[in-house]
């Protein structure tokens, strides 16, 4: 079968207070995949409390009116199933998977942390989870080789100011300025009935679902959610913005980064196809030219998806014994300015098509990814449907379309340039 024939069913309705619920019936195991995308992350935040819906995402697993704290966890790991949280740029998502017969409990819990959380958000909730999410930042990004890498990026990419300058992760001087009344200003403005998509996936019903829905959220207040300010684009970079990091890492290392069109633009999927060619895998242009070759031990590239103004593109590689970041980075450019004169081959071209198929249905295999994925697409592509027709949509990306969306975005000459040098060196 034509994987781009497949399609998943999906029924849709919104609640008199806003809340929109999608149901995707699938019963083949009796497992249903419960997802809330929350339309706020951390491009929501001030500048000066930078970290906020992150910390924000800690403190919803610590208990609700009617919930005790680490019960939500608790009781679902009890049941047999999983739960977790994540925040990004443009949302917050909260997840779980659970026999068919721990629905209700689930969905009761999520509607009363939405409804109630702030009975339960105190100091000592507060200090505690702030000092998780600092010990996590200096895990995951103070105290590993590389780990400030992303934040200087998007420091290169994005002025002071923008939704998208600053990590997730926040500042320690933001996390530690934060107060109970900043934490209870920052639920109040953005979670709300209004900003939330609930899908549901796995072994229900629509109408099922749409009754679950209305009995557990449809109760709660219709409180429109705050308006955004429209974010204009950023043009591509001029002059070639440069930094230099001297650190304890282990090799010298590259990073180019390339200011993108946002979500929903027909030129992100071509874009999506050119980093493939350039740095997925080792048929790769850049595994080709600088790890074959051994001036650099990896490389790669990607694109990363954000909704206000502009995506972004990145190319990194991390320098061979003896190599320079300066040669590293003119043998970079020089595989990427043939691609974007010359475009894929029909080779090139077919197999990255082929990789995204692979992994895009690889990931909708399993019924927790494939509801975040509809909360995704409700949320910043407008429709749930969006799902069902990306495969189709990238497999009928014409080569001709990469070539001109490369040149169009990817010019070598509006790249932005982060270099790592080791103090070992």
């Amino acid at each position: 079968m034509d994987p781009r024939l497949i399609t998943y069913p999906l029924f849709e309705k919104s609640l008199d207070n806003g809340v929109r619920v999608i149901v995707n019936p699938d019963h083949n195991v009796p497992v249903v995949a419960l997802n809330l995308w929350y339309d706020v992350g951390s491009a929501d935040e001030a500048p000066d409390r930078t970290g906020l819906a992150h910390l924000f995402e800690h403190l919803m697993f610590q208990g609700s009116a009617h919930v005790k704290s680490g019960d939500h966890i608790g009781l679902a790991q009890a049941a047999g199933g999983s739960v977790n949280g994540t925040t990004s740029y443009d949302r917050t998502n909260y997840f779980e998977a659970v026999p068919t017969s721990a629905v209700r409990m689930m969905l009761w819990m999520e509607a009363d942390r939405l409804g109630t959380l702030l009975d339960a958000v105190d100091q000592a909730n507060l200090d505690n989870q702030r000092e998780v999410v600092k010990e996590e930042k200096r895990q995951r990004y103070d105290n590993v080789p590389y780990g400030d890498a992303w934040h200087r990026i998007l420091a290169l990419n994005f002025p002071e100011g923008h939704p998208y300058a600053h990590p997730t992760i926040g500042s320690m001087e933001h996390l530690d300025a934060a107060t109970l009344a900043d934490m209870r200003a920052f639920f109040r403005a953005n979670y709300r009935a209004s900003r939330v998509v609930l899908t549901l996936s796995g072994d229900v019903t629509p109408a099922q679902g749409f009754r679950l829905a209305e009995q557990y959220f449809g109760h709660l207040p219709n409180q429109p959610g705050r308006r955004r300010p429209q974010v204009a684009p950023l043009p591509p970079h001029e002059g070639i913005p440069r930094h230099e990091v001297t650190s304890a890492v282990p090799r010298d290392a590259v990073y180019a980064a390339w200011r993108l069109p946002e979500a929903g633009d027909p030129d992100l999927e071509a874009l999506g196809l050119a980093t493939s060619v350039l740095g997925d895998g080792i048929t790769s242009r850049m595994h080709q030219a600088l790890v074959r070759t051994e001036l650099a031990e990896g490389a790669g590239a990607f694109t990363m998806s954000l909704a206000r103004g502009n995506s972004i593109g990145v190319a990194s590689a991390r320098c061979w014994d003896g190599v320079e970041p300066e040669a590293l980075e003119a043998a970079m450019l020089e595989a990427w300015q043939q691609f974007v004169d010359e475009g894929p081959t029909a080779e090139e071209h077919e197999r990255a098509q082929a990789q995204f198929a692979r992994e895009w249905l690889t990931e909708l295999s399993a019924l927790d990814q494939r509801a975040d994925r509809f909360g995704q697409a409700a949320t910043l592509n407008g429709s749930p449907d969006w799902v069902n027709q990306r495969l189709r949509t990238v497999m009928a990306v014409p080569k001709e379309d990469v070539i001109t969306a490369a040149r169009r975005w990817l010019d070598p000459d509006n790249r932005a340039v982060l270099y790592y040098r080791s103090k070992e060196a």
